[in-house]
C-alpha cells in the first residue's frame, strides 16, 4: 500500500508540473516574418497566386537571372516570366508593344537612364507608395539614408543599389600593378588602340561613366576629348566587352556591367574591376542595374506586388545583391561579397539623379561629336 502511495503521488507530479511547449510553426506569407497578422498582405498573396504568373524585365546574366527568379518562386510558388535585356532595347520594345495595345510586364529591374529618358515620357511606369506593402519594407529604419530612396517626385522608381561602381575593367596579365593611378593614365600613348568601352551614347554604364568624367573637376570635356584620340573600340554587348579583355584582346575596358564583369571572374576569366579608392578622382554612385518599378495597366497586379515587397525585403536584397556584385540600400543586408569600396562614400559624384540626367543631352552631344552618332 506505501509504494502503491508513492507511485500514485509521483504520476500526479508529473501530470501536474511544468510542460516543455511545442515549437510554434514557421511564420507564413513570405521571408522577414511577414506573418498572416497582416490581412491585407494574406489578400494580396491569394490574389497573386490566382493571377498564376509575374513578368519582369531585368538584366542578361545567368546569376543576376536567377536571383530575380529561383528565390521568389520557391518561396511564393508563383511563376517568373523573365525577359533579360541589357537596357536599350527596354524603350522601344515597350512602346511597339504599347501601340499593339499589349501590356505585357509587370516589374521593371534595371538602370535609371532607360527610365527617366523614355518609360517616364511614355507613361509607363505608376507611382509604387500602394505597392508597399509589407512593415519591413515600409519602416525607414531598414533603409540606408532614413528611408526608401525614389528617384522622382512621383515614386515611380525606387533606387535599390546605390553603390561605388566599377568603371575600369582590365586584363591583369596586361597591366600591371600601380600602372594606372588616375584616369589621366589612359592618356599615355602605350594604351592607344588597346582599350575598349561600352557605347557611352547610349544608355548604360558607358554613358554613367563617361558622365561621371563629365562631371568631375578635375576631368571634363577636356579629358573625355584627350581620351577619343586613343582610338578606344566601342561595343554594345556587356559579355563580348568583358569577353574581349579576358581574352586579351584588349588591356582595358571603360564602364560595362559589374553584374557581368562580377559574373566572368567567378567562372575564372582573367577580369580585375579596379578598386576605385587606388584611383586618383574616385568613382561615381550609381545603382548601376539595381533600380525597380511598376509597369503601368500591369496584367497581374497583385503578384507584382508580392514580388516588389519580396525584392525589396532583406533576402531578396541579399540574393540580387550578391549575384549583381552589388550593395544594397538596405541597412540589415550583406556585404562580405562585394568589396569594402563597394559601399559608397559621403559627397561620391552620382551618376544617377535628376541633375545628372539633366546633363545627359550634353555629354552625348559631346560625345556624338568626338565618336560620331550612335
Amino acid at each position: 500500500m506505501r509504494l502503491i502511495a508513492i507511485l500514485l503521488l509521483a504520476c500526479v507530479a508529473t501530470a501536474c508540473g511544468p510542460r516543455t511547449a511545442s515549437p510554434a510553426p514557421a511564420p507564413s506569407g513570405g521571408s522577414q516574418g511577414q506573418t498572416s497578422s497582416n490581412p491585407e498582405w494574406d489578400r494580396i498573396l491569394a490574389e497573386a497566386k490566382k493571377e498564376g504568373t509575374v513578368n519582369v524585365i531585368g538584366l542578361q546574366g545567368e546569376n543576376t537571372r536567377e536571383s530575380l527568379t529561383v528565390a521568389f518562386e520557391r518561396e511564393y510558388g508563383i511563376p517568373v516570366e523573365f525577359h533579360a535585356d541589357a537596357g536599350p532595347g527596354v524603350a522601344p520594345k515597350i512602346a511597339n508593344e504599347r501601340e499593339a495595345g499589349q501590356y505585357l510586364w509587370d516589374i521593371y529591374v534595371l538602370g535609371t537612364t532607360t527610365a527617366l529618358q523614355a518609360l517616364f515620357p511614355m507613361g509607363a511606369l505608376d507611382p509604387m507608395d500602394s505597392f508597399l506593402v509589407r512593415d519591413d519594407v515600409k519602416d525607414p529604419k531598414y533603409w540606408r539614408g532614413g528611408g526608401i530612396e525614389f528617384l522622382d517626385p512621383e515614386h515611380r522608381l525606387i533606387v535599390m543599389t546605390p553603390f561605388q561602381r566599377g568603371t575600369l575593367f582590365i586584363n591583369p596579365t596586361l597591366v600591371q600593378p600601380g600602372e594606372i593611378k588616375s584616369y589621366k593614365d589612359l592618356l599615355d600613348p602605350k594604351w592607344r588602340g588597346r582599350m575598349v568601352m561600352n557605347d557611352p551614347r547610349r544608355a548604360g554604364p558607358g554613358l554613367a561613366t563617361f558622365t561621371f568624367f563629365y562631371r568631375h573637376p578635375e576631368l571634363g570635356p577636356d579629358f573625355i576629348r584627350q581620351l577619343a584620340r586613343q582610338d578606344i573600340t566601342i561595343m554594345r554587348n556587356f559579355q563580348q566587352e568583358v569577353d574581349s579583355v579576358g581574352q586579351g584582346r584588349y588591356a582595358i575596358l571603360i564602364g560595362t556591367a559589374d553584374a557581368i564583369a562580377e559574373e566572368r571572374i567567378r567562372e575564372g576569366v582573367p577580369v580585375q574591376i579596379m578598386d576605385i579608392q587606388q584611383l586618383r578622382e574616385g568613382g561615381d554612385v550609381s545603382p548601376a542595374n539595381g533600380a525597380v518599378g511598376v509597369f503601368n495597366r500591369a496584367p497581374h497586379p497583385n503578384a507584382a506586388k508580392v514580388y516588389l515587397n519580396w525584392l525589396l525585403s532583406k533576402d531578396g536584397q541579399n540574393g540580387f545583391a550578391k549575384a549583381s556584385g552589388y550593395v544594397s540600400a538596405r541597412v540589415d543586408s550583406d556585404t562580405s561579397h562585394a568589396p569594402a569600396w563597394r559601399v559608397p562614400v559621403p559627397g561620391a559624384i552620382k551618376t544617377y539623379d535628376l541633375q545628372a540626367v539633366a546633363l545627359r543631352d550634353e555629354v552625348v552631344t559631346l560625345l556624338e561629336e568626338l565618336f560620331g552618332p550612335a
